[in-house]
């Protein structure tokens, strides 16, 4: 992995100047980009592997901001639920979620993700059943072996139903035994090197499911120990009606008495903010990760990107959790974020090139990794997706990243993560797929077994 060179591809840089050539080249030493530009790759002596990108586009790997990667294990169900009826039919199957199960439904999900150009996923974990096992190394553990970045948001929820909450009891932790898990998960996996593979994140649940000091004492733990904040905030109209109803506030204004703005948070949805919410936002620098697909699934709403985007705050996307998006990856929320976009605002709301930096530099802000990945730049990590745009499904359009945005995700020609290949010709290489979908249809007949069992 010494010396790796892409050349005779289009490349669009997501730098800050939004740099692109037409035909130029990429090169990578020791699993860092060392050079980038137009035309053909300077020789070199030693080159440790040549890649011919004649018909290609090399992009910065996209980077997914919000997942549970654990719902791979429970696609098809609640088709026709809104976000509280989805959860209210889920949890008492998510209350059956073992190690094994995880770990099968989260190298499926991370294969899936790395297979549609996703080199960094964000998993929101919160589900902890009491016989459930480790249920964070089961994600950790299969970001492992996919090969691709994870930033492992630890979730809790400390209020169940007899507390007003959404959840069931039973799948609920004790407050003082939520925060030292995530302590706990703090000082046994956060790396913070430069190329990190694996970084962990703070993230009750939502207001929904969690107790005012438990997401107090969430951010003061985050801020001590110098990680990042998650939750799930303003995705629905119920949600804001609840929390108006119990507190007397908006959920943004809520989050906000509690310390959760700042360039350190960023929130999963964030559907429904007014105008006002929109400008502090961007004044605190707190990032929103728009998903685009699971708010349809649900019938959610639409984020204001935007606005959010005129207001300086950072948006990322993400996939969500695959039993709200069944499609579970990445490379299709290009076109669903534009989309959604020009439904709310017009057809010049948001254009291919602002969709494709949602999905790389927009999430490497709300990660804050925008140092480390997001953009094809010298010094930054070798974190590239090689999409061919030749074939039948995207041949005859000109311009490169309307290709990749404006049609179907394109093929894979390599997956580079800190310049390994994960995806060589659209086939995994870090794991046989057989035996991961082999994994999941086990997982999820455990699953349905038990449902089956209770119904």
């Amino acid at each position: 992995m010494s010396r790796i060179v892409i050349d005779n591809a289009a490349v669009s840089t997501v730098d800050g100047n939004g740099t692109e050539y037409a035909n130029g080249h990429v090169v990578v030493e020791h699993g860092v980009i060392t050079a980038v530009g137009a035309g053909p790759a300077p020789l070199a002596e030693h080159t440790s592997e040549y890649i011919d990108a004649h018909g290609c586009l090399v992009t910065p790997g996209l980077v997914n901001t919000h997942h549970h990667l654990y719902q791979w294990a429970t696609r098809g169900l609640a088709q026709q639920e809104n976000l509280f009826g989805w959860l209210v039919e889920l949890y008492p199957i998510w209350a059956r979620l073992d190690a094994s199960v995880t770990h099968a439904a989260a190298s499926a999900g991370l294969a899936w993700l790395a297979r549609t150009g996703c080199t960094t996923a964000a998993d929101h974990h919160y589900v902890y059943p009491r016989t459930g096992g480790d249920q964070l190394d089961a994600v950790i553990s299969a970001a492992r072996r996919i090969g691709v970045r994870l930033h492992a948001v630890r979730g809790s929820m400390d209020r169940g139903e007899s507390q007003g909450g959404l959840p069931p009891d039973d799948v609920v932790e004790d407050t003082d035994a939520a925060l030292a898990a995530t302590e706990a998960a703090i000082d046994t996996y956060h790396d913070t090197s430069f190329d990190a593979q694996i970084r962990i994140a703070v993230g009750p649940c939502s207001p929904f499911s969690v107790s005012e000091r438990l997401m107090r004492e969430a951010a003061e733990l985050a801020r001590h120990k110098g990680v990042r904040l998650h939750t799930h905030l303003a995705e629905t109209v119920e949600e804001e009606q609840k929390c108006l109803a119990e507190l007397g506030c908006t959920p943004l204004e809520y989050a906000d008495s509690l310390g959760w703005l700042g360039e350190d948070v960023w929130f999963a949805h964030g559907i429904h903010f007014s105008d006002s919410e929109i400008t502090r936002l961007g004044a605190s620098g707190t990032g929103v990760a728009h998903c685009p697909s699971s708010n349809a699934r649900v019938g959610a709403g639409t984020c204001r990107v935007t606005d959010l985007l005129g207001a300086g705050a950072p948006v990322g996307l993400g996939a969500d959790g695959a039993a709200s998006n069944e499609g579970g990856g990445l490379g299709d929320e290009l076109r669903q974020a534009l989309y959604l976009a020009r439904l709310r605002g017009g057809p010049a709301a948001l254009t291919a090139r602002q969709s494709l930096w949602l999905g790389t530099m927009g999430g490497a802000r709300c990660l804050g990794r925008a140092h480390e990945i997001g953009s094809i730049e010298v010094g930054k990590l070798a974190d590239l997706a090689v999409w061919r745009i030749d074939g039948l499904g995207h041949a005859g359009i000109a311009d490169p990243v309307a290709a990749l945005v404006f049609a179907s995700v394109p093929p894979l020609a390599r997956l580079l993560v800190g310049g390994r290949s994960v995806v060589v010709d659209s086939e995994l290489r870090t794991a046989g797929e057989d035996e991961l979908a082999g994994d999941l249809r086990s997982a999820s007949r455990q699953l349905r077994a038990h449902l089956e069992v209770a119904g």
